[in-house]
């Protein structure tokens, strides 16, 4: 990410940077992300020219992307999930997750970057992490399928170019349908935590802004921004 930050102004298009090492790595709200030799980072970089609130959505794309091409490399048993917003679930477990950074004035955004970090060959030790985090999985220890990052990157460009011209033509509708159709505990009950307050509910659905919707005792609730737990 603070690559892709440095790099971005001169760059005359998209582009993935690809990590194999990595020592500062982070996740939302600065947390730290540690990455073990073998896995995945990678940010993709570009100048989308749209809204704050439409930039927030290629986070539903990406996550859509990450999906898609781990379900190729890993096949049709592999057992995956999308948790709101963005991480993805195998067998249960947190394989991936995905931060979106930004730089813009006057309500547009002038650079967009996507970061993803896959456990592709090593999930990080458990103690390591916040309490309360999903238990990490790694694709080798689940599927016992060993994929080098500059492998994995191929599958997910391509998917991520697919659905982000999916995206730009045809708005945000078709990414929430398939988006929805991948979701972990759509119609159960979990916890949404926003800051000081902890919010119980069914998760009913994402609206158009990719808020959840969480029908709680009071009436539905629309979330824009929680740690979940299930």
């Amino acid at each position: 990410m603070s690559e892709a930050a440095r790099l971005a102004p001169h760059l005359a298009g998209p582009a993935w940077i690809l990590a194999l090492d990595q020592t500062g790595g982070r996740g939302r709200r600065g947390r730290p992300w540690r990455m073990p030799a073998g896995n995945f980072a990678a940010t993709y970089v570009f100048h989308p020219q749209v809204s704050p609130q439409q930039a927030a959505l290629y986070s539903f794309v990406a996550a859509l992307a990450l999906e898609e091409a781990l379900s190729r490399v890993a096949g049709p048993h592999a057992r995956l999930s999308i948790k709101w917003p963005n991480d993805v679930l195998l067998n249960g477990g947190k394989i991936a997750g995905i931060l979106l950074e930004s730089l813009g004035q006057g309500g547009r955004i002038s650079q967009l970057a996507i970061g993803i970090g896959v456990n592709l060959a090593e999930a990080p030790d458990p103690g390591t992490l916040e309490a309360g985090a999903m238990a990490p999985v790694s694709l080798r220890a689940e599927t016992g399928l060993v994929i080098a990052p500059e492998e994995f990157l191929t599958p997910l460009a391509v998917a991520f170019d697919r659905l982000a011209r999916q995206f730009a033509t045809q708005g945000f509708a078709p990414i929430r349908a398939a988006w929805l159709a991948r979701a972990a505990r759509l119609g159960e009950r979990l916890v949404a935590r926003t800051g000081t307050e902890t919010h119980e509910g069914v998760f009913e659905t994402i609206d158009e802004t990719g808020a959840m919707i969480l029908r709680t005792a009071g009436g539905p609730m629309a979330i824009s921004a929680a740690e979940i737990f299930f």
